[in-house]
């Protein structure tokens, strides 16, 4: 019989494929934005909540704060990376405007999660206070990563078309939260469990929402944009 860490350990190297493919799923959108130099009206929210998330797990898996979690780091280390290059893509093809809303938010994550490195580090002095601190934080930036999109379905149901709500990245983050739920509650981790099941919550919406649109979407990539208006994001969330 199978003991609980090996089925952890299994799933959650089936969770790291899986959020793997999850960083991956924005890149053939981020090939029509590299083409035409140009990012259009995407959305730089969703890469913002899933900048920030990632560096959030990356320190909430470390043995300083919560040691055997290894799994979350690998991943989360990967998607920092990938999602750094979608940011940096952001930067290079947004108008000076967006640009610069982009920084500064990119800024605004990077000082806070230095602040809140410092903090935990300095202030708490057990794995127990850091791991209660770090996942509730974890569990609020994890939550807005993967409702983030909900913007882009509020823009699919007003406009009838999904070109602006790529149908990859509601799979995989489909996904990828049923898989890290499992992982989470074969040894219960509750700061696990409530982002990702409400993860797989909101990519089951967005997958059936997909389906009723997705017949009356145009994909001729030289029609005219659908207009989404600027929403500020409040981080982030592939």
């Amino acid at each position: 019989m199978v003991s609980p860490d090996t089925a952890r350990n299994i799933v959650g190297i089936i969770g790291n494929v899986i959020s793997f493919g999850l960083f991956l799923s924005p890149v053939p959108t981020f090939y029509k934005i590299w083409r035409k130099k140009a990012v259009e009206d995407y959305s730089p929210i969703p890469y913002l909540a899933t900048f920030l998330n990632c560096m959030m797990w990356i320190f909430y898996g470390i043995p300083l704060v919560h040691p055997h979690s290894i799994l979350v780091v690998t991943i989360n280390g990967t998607g920092l990376v990938l999602e750094t290059i979608y940011l940096i893509s952001f930067l290079l093809y947004s108008t000076s405007s967006g640009r610069g809303r982009v920084l500064k938010y990119m800024t605004a994550e990077v000082v806070l999660m230095v602040a809140v490195v410092a903090g935990v580090l300095w202030g708490a002095h057990t794995h127990e206070k850091r791991s209660l601190i770090v996942g509730i934080m974890c569990v609020i930036f994890g939550i807005c990563m993967y409702a983030s999109p909900l913007v882009a379905m509020r823009n699919v149901i007003k406009t009838k078309s999904v070109k602006y709500m790529p149908f990859w990245l509601s799979l995989a983050s489909f996904l990828n939260g049923i898989c890290w739920t499992l992982y989470a509650i074969i040894r219960f981790d509750i700061f696990i469990t409530i982002p990702n099941g409400l993860g797989a919550l909101f990519g089951l919406a967005q997958l059936v929402l997909y389906a009723c649109y997705c017949g009356s979407t145009t994909t001729d990539d030289d029609k005219v944009a659908i207009e989404l208006p600027t929403v500020n994001p409040s981080i982030s969330t592939r």
